[in-house]
């Protein structure tokens, strides 16, 4: 880790909106600036379900890494877009089930690097790093001494892109930048996703696309044929791509929750 001269602060934009720190902002958290919050809560105006919707896909996180590691016997993650760090964060959850599971990080966003601390607190057995890198350029993750020295490539990792690709516009070819990830892992291991969808509430989540795209972020939301070409040749697991809080109920949050107030897909597919 850099000392404090070498964090990047002075990269940090605290004039524009940013889409992880409206997200840490609608979920609660402190690493936010003005323009976020004035952007999270017109994106709130337009949709009040906003912050369910923004917890259930928290929690599907939570539950999918621990299944990964419980039921999928993983050790190594690779997170793509990881976000500001709130507790837990994915190692917390795959260490407390192995401490030995080791964790590569990977984003873009300067304040990310900054707060990154807590996301390199491992445990003694295990490993986290992580990788200042934009994932539209998978080979910047992939050559990294930080992703070669962390993870073996002998054995299963899951590759977990949760939250992300509905900021991938189709030029950009999310479906293949996912792919060319997952291309470098071994057989048996994972892809888990959380893909953004309208179909559930079209008017109110497309204001809120709209309210995003008038602050330089643009969105691509799926249907489920396209959110089903991420897994193409890849082995589901039950029950298959569903809205976040129908994947793998844990009774922790998901009462009461509407399918309208839900617009993310989730799923987890092997990869034979």
């Amino acid at each position: 880790m850099p000392d404090n001269d070498g964090w990047p602060a002075d990269r940090i934009d605290t004039e524009s909106a940013h889409s992880a720190r409206i997200y840490d902002y609608i979920l609660g958290g402190k690493d936010y600036y003005p323009a976020d919050k004035e952007a999270g809560d017109a994106m709130v105006r337009e949709w009040p379900a906003m912050p369910v919707h923004m917890r259930a896909n928290r929690d599907w996180m939570n539950r999918a890494v621990r299944w990964l590691a419980e039921s999928a016997g993983i050790r190594q993650f690779l997170d793509i877009g990881t976000g500001i760090p709130t507790s837990p964060n994915l190692h917390e959850i795959a260490q407390s089930v192995a401490p030995e599971s080791r964790v590569v990080y990977v984003d873009n966003d300067p304040i990310v690097l900054t707060l990154s601390q807590g996301l390199l607190a491992s445990t003694p057995e295990g490993r986290t790093a992580y990788i200042e890198a934009d994932f539209q350029h998978p080979e910047a993750v992939l050559g990294s001494a930080e992703f070669l020295e962390t993870l073996d490539l002998d054995k299963p990792v899951a590759l977990t892109v949760i939250a992300i690709v509905h900021f991938v516009l189709d030029e950009d070819d999310a479906v293949g930048i996912v792919r060319r990830l997952l291309d470098s892992l071994p057989s048996g291991s994972y892809l888990a996703m959380t893909i953004g969808t309208a179909e559930f509430a079209p008017e109110e989540v497309g204001r809120v696309a709209r309210e995003y795209a008038a602050r330089g972020m643009p969105m691509r939301l799926r249907t489920l044929g396209e959110a089903e070409e991420f897994f193409d040749g890849l082995d589901l697991v039950e029950p298959g791509i569903v809205q976040v809080h129908k994947w793998h109920p844990d009774g922790t949050g998901e009462e009461g929750v509407r399918d309208e107030d839900i617009a993310m897909y989730g799923a987890i597919a092997r990869k034979g």
